[in-house]
């Protein structure tokens, strides 16, 4: 009777509290939606090749359902092409000679061109070797036929079986492949090429929950209350908030990127004091983000809700699956997500090498959602203002 007791208050306040069955049974609906769409799309990944005085037969065998081909002119250089057309690979032949130059910043499509390639190379020898077989068996059937007419007549002494022409057996072209890499080296790995990104996420995920639980406790505990009781004014109060935490925050991405830089050995083109100042805007956005959203829980049980809806879609679109390989509507959807332009700048500083002025478009946009945020904390203090 007791255990019935308590089944019932829990399913008395679950049912009282309609905004942790809605989070509760809408969220999971609406990750698995989100995921339906990107993982369906995924399927269809094209890496785009450039070439460049490569054998027409062997262009053709590059191609398939993942590659796309892409020709310029002798004078054309591997490093431009790729920066300028965003190139997964460009290769340049010269006599018998391959020089692959892979982009590399996306290791997905530095795998696929090797596969084109290696098939390719696989497929020229199978179709080689298919031609010989044919010249053989041609040759066979010549001589059988022959030998049969030379039964039938009964060749006089000193007649010889002639033998047919010898056919040109096709032989498959060999290739010497050279391989360099514009990012990264042949040792890169998924977890080097995608670290700047969870850099980024893990410093907004933490600054996020952290801040928005502890205003959450100060509203919980009365300390907000009473502070607003006072004439502070509401944005001195929100700057307090935003400053105090943000300490925390430097502290917090420095203490991250040290530890990845000195334990993990990542190679990083790029500056590390822009890295640095990437994941600090990406940590006053969640942090003013954070703040905002605990305005509407009442508890930590409905803050942590909120983390499926904010925080889960923003790592689909955060770099480590590629946004210009989905379909249309969902890259649109991708640029209301801070950690969008958050990871783009750091895969561009970090794996491409590009300077401040070339990310500074993505830390412009994070500057003005820490700032519409930091409006929205000041105006929704004013509920909590009794005098």
């Amino acid at each position: 009777m007791r255990i019935i007791a308590i089944v019932k208050r829990v399913l008395r306040e679950m049912v009282r509290d309609k905004r942790t069955l809605a989070l509760m049974f809408l969220a999971p609906l609406l990750i698995l939606t989100l995921m339906y769409f990107l993982f369906q799309n995924n399927a269809s990944n094209v890496a785009t090749i450039g070439v460049s005085r490569v054998d027409s037969q062997l262009v053709t065998a590059l191609k398939n359902s993942h590659t796309q081909i892409r020709s310029y002119d002798a004078q054309a250089t591997a490093r431009t092409q790729i920066r300028r057309d965003n190139l997964a690979a460009f290769i340049r032949q010269q006599d018998g000679r391959l020089t692959v130059t892979y982009q590399n910043s996306q290791p997905s499509d530095t795998v696929l061109v090797r596969q084109a390639l290696q098939g390719a190379r696989t497929k020229l020898k199978v179709q080689a070797l298919v031609a010989a077989t044919k010249t053989q068996r041609q040759a066979l059937q010549q001589q059988t036929k022959a030998l049969k007419t030379l039964l039938q007549q009964r060749p006089q002494a000193g007649q010889t079986i002639r033998t047919p022409a010898k056919s040109a057996a096709a032989t498959a072209p060999t290739y010497t492949v050279t391989s360099h890499y514009l990012y990264g080296s042949a040792d890169s790995t998924f977890f080097d090429t995608f670290l700047p990104i969870l850099l980024g996420f893990f410093v907004f995920f933490f600054v996020f929950l952290i801040s928005g639980i502890s205003l959450l406790n100060e509203r919980t505990t009365g300390t907000l209350t009473r502070l607003l009781a006072t004439p502070i004014r509401r944005g001195e109060i929100i700057a307090g908030y935003l400053v105090g935490y943000g300490l925390f925050a430097i502290v917090q991405t420095v203490l991250t990127v040290a530890f990845a830089l000195t334990v993990f050995k990542v190679h990083i083109l790029g500056s590390v004091a822009v890295i640095l100042l990437i994941n600090f805007l990406l940590a006053m956005v969640a942090l003013s983000l954070g703040i905002f959203i605990s305005t509407f829980a009442n508890s930590e049980f409905q803050m942590m809700q909120f983390i499926p809806l904010l925080i889960v879609p923003q790592i689909f679109f955060s770099g480590l699956i590629a946004v210009d390989q989905m379909p249309t509507w969902i890259q649109g959807l991708a640029h209301i997500f801070p950690l969008y332009y958050g990871g783009q700048a750091l895969m561009d500083v970090a794996t491409r090498g590009v300077g401040l002025g070339a990310v500074a478009g993505d830390l412009w946009i994070l500057v003005l959602f820490a700032v519409v945020f930091t409006i929205l904390n000041v105006v929704g203090l004013k509920r909590y203002r009794r005098v």
